[in-house]
């Protein structure tokens, strides 16, 4: 008989999430069915409710940040084992077999991954995501949470946290580098704790000083307003690496301003309108404009263990299922520190 669960939908773009069950496939010889205690909000999810990044598949199950307990496995797995605390990110499968699979970069697949939700599956269903309270997911995209984390913040680590951590190592942030984080939300207020923690000299770059000790707090050896007009000049020419996590559009020639030379600005954060720059701003000091696409497995469990080894967590406000909806309204209006993340109990 089918395993039918509870869990929130969108069932189109422009109503509100609501209840619903979902039936999820049987557990076939490498699969692992993960009951969810915990499943993370991201900005991505919103996007997708609301149809603003393309066609999204609906009624859809939102949810790429889960953490669970192993509830069973299938007859050929063996790195789980029932009771295992264990993680879902943005990824579900791969086709394994492209250059960029096999060295770990499933995000790059050649054939293009499967995502965790709106997506289709191998066996060409539908993907539903972690606003549910079990999933089933082949054992080679399951992460092992580390016992020195607790489930409900180490959600938000498999899409914040990741997000922010691969291009910080790609661009190997670390002692001697200076890092500017532009954005203290969900993304960045992960950045900050990760590239404090590689050893970079880290500066906050947002709009205010409102979130000022929270960034000291964090990690943060300076902090400045982008609204201040003396911020850009004072600091032009000042780091190695600035890591753009904000969805907001920002004028990019200003930002690139900050680079030394050889610098790289990355952007994680996604805008809805496109972005243009100068030519000059590149070439004045051979600076380099970039962007990075979450992770892949390997790197995704490496963030998880090196947040357990470093005490990182994401800084949470966890709500019950009848709160998404209030949730997704405070995420867009930015009244959030830092990530809403939902107790999947409360679907019951």
């Amino acid at each position: 008989m089918p395993t039918t669960v509870k869990a929130y939908a969108a069932t189109s773009a422009t109503e509100p999430l609501t209840p619903t069950t979902i039936e999820l496939r049987d557990v076939g010889p490498h699969d692992v069915r993960i009951d969810t205690r915990y499943v993370g909000i991201c900005h991505s999810d919103i996007h997708t409710a609301r149809g603003e990044w393309g066609a999204t598949n609906y009624p859809v199950v939102l949810g790429h940040e889960i953490a669970g307990i192993v509830a069973e496995v299938g007859s050929e797995v063996t790195g789980f084992r029932v009771g295992d605390r264990v993680g879902v990110g943005c990824l579900v499968d791969s086709c394994r077999k492209c250059p960029y699979c096999r060295r770990g970069d499933e995000q790059f697949c050649a054939e293009g991954y499967v995502e965790t939700y709106s997506g289709t599956g191998r066996d060409g269903r539908p993907t539903q995501g972690g606003y549910a309270e079990a999933i089933v997911v082949t054992e080679d995209f399951v992460l092992r949470i580390p016992d020195g984390i607790a489930l409900d913040v180490a959600a938000p680590l498999l899409c914040a946290g990741i997000t922010v951590y691969s291009p910080l190592r790609h661009w190997e942030a670390g002692p001697g580098t200076r890092v500017a984080v532009v954005g203290l939300g969900g993304l960045g207020h992960m950045a900050v704790q990760l590239a404090s923690a590689m050893g970079a000299e880290v500066t906050v770059l947002s709009q205010s000083l409102e979130k000022q000790e929270d960034g000291l707090r964090l990690g943060a050896a300076h902090y400045a307003a982008t609204s201040d007009p003396d911020t850009f000049s004072r600091l032009a020419a000042s780091f190695d690496l600035v890591l753009n996590t904000v969805s907001a559009s920002i004028d990019l020639d200003a930002y690139l301003s900050l680079l030394a030379v050889d610098g790289t600005m990355v952007t994680v954060g996604i805008p809805e309108q496109p972005l243009s720059l100068d030519a000059f701003s590149l070439l004045m000091r051979r600076v380099s404009y970039a962007g990075s696409n979450i992770g892949g497995i390997r790197e995704t469990q490496e963030v998880l263990d090196f947040c357990s080894e470093h005490g990182i967590a994401a800084l949470i406000e966890t709500i019950g299922a009848d709160q998404i909806n209030e949730a997704y309204e405070r995420v867009v209006a930015s009244d959030v520190r830092y990530r809403f993340v939902i107790d999947t109990a409360t679907l019951a």
